[in-house]
């Protein structure tokens, strides 16, 4: 049976909306390790860079008017780009490796102290609050203050309606469709990036000591801030009359910047610092980019081939 795409976009916001939730528990279930987190990081980064440009971006230059072309596209992505790296600056968000581990590996000395220290000027940071090897680990964060997950959710909450409007444009450029998986490669995308998301947040609200109820709210709130972007982008474009298909052209090449700019600019550097396991983390960013290659098979023949 084949799905409608507001059918299949529900299931997406479900499926994401759960696995959000389950990201954000993770810590009080088991423990991440370093190497496992680098892997994921990498594999979501060519992920990440594989839909914006397979997917995304032709997607958003074929439903382009005539008149503005690939230009318009461009511009939508240039400016997805830097507003992403503006929000990455302002709330330096996306702290995902929480191993011991990577204290081990990157704690050498006073001169080496990428995880502990912010790095050019405090733009990234990172905690270290779980533990390795089933042990017990003090939360190592000097920014653990107990607001300080106020800008991380705040950040990686506008991050996330993003996303939700990528999900929700994608799906709305092709209303009528009812053959193949829509939207497939954003939709995969976001699943496996959320679950890292939430547990940042939750991980550094344990360490600036708030409870597990509060960590539970903040968790629940952040689960369902993607679906929201998806449905109200979804259903709300429509407003827009005739113009609606320049916001979802528009919509689709600035998530596309905000893909590459994530990729780019936040997981890749992470992965680069690390001198271990080369070889691993490369495959699984090739890998990831290879995946959003090979699932345009799952949406429609033509898909990217309809323009206004």
């Amino acid at each position: 049976m084949s799905l409608t795409p507001e059918l299949l976009l529900l299931l997406y916001c479900l499926a994401i909306a759960l696995l959000s939730l389950a990201g954000g528990l993770l810590p009080n279930w088991v423990r991440m390790t370093h190497t496992r987190t680098q892997l994921v990081m990498s594999f979501v980064s060519g992920l990440m860079l594989g839909v914006a440009f397979y997917h995304l971006l032709p997607h958003s230059i074929a439903l382009q008017p005539r008149e503005y072309g690939a230009d318009a596209s461009v511009w939508w992505l240039m400016i997805g780009l830097i507003v992403m790296l503006l929000l990455l600056r302002m709330f330096h968000f996306h702290q995902h490796d929480f191993s011991e581990e990577e204290h081990e590996h990157h704690d050498h000395g006073s001169e080496h102290t990428h995880g502990l220290e912010p790095a050019s000027g405090g733009d990234h940071q990172h905690g270290h609050v779980l533990a390795h090897g089933g042990h017990s680990a003090t939360p190592a964060l000097p920014a653990a203050h107990r607001l300080s997950w106020v800008g991380l959710a705040l950040g990686l909450g506008v991050h996330t309606l993003i996303d939700g409007v990528a999900l929700g444009a994608v799906m709305q450029g092709e209303v009528g469709r009812s053959a193949g998986l829509l939207g497939v490669g954003v939709f995969l995308a976001i699943l496996l990036h959320k679950p890292l998301d939430a547990m940042s947040i939750t991980t550094i609200m344990e360490a600036g000591g708030w409870s597990r109820r509060s960590r539970s709210l903040a968790n629940l709130g952040f689960a369902l801030l993607c679906p929201l972007g998806a449905l109200l982008f979804f259903f709300g474009v429509d407003l827009l009359g005739d113009a609606r298909h320049h916001a979802v052209a528009g919509a689709l090449a600035f998530s596309a910047g905000a893909f590459i700019c994530i990729a780019l600019s936040d997981l890749l550097p992470e992965v680069h610092f690390h001198s271990h396991d080369r070889g691993k983390l490369t495959l699984a960013f090739l890998a990831g980019i290879i995946l959003a290659y090979a699932i345009g098979g799952l949406e429609p023949a033509g898909v990217h081939l309809h323009g206004v």
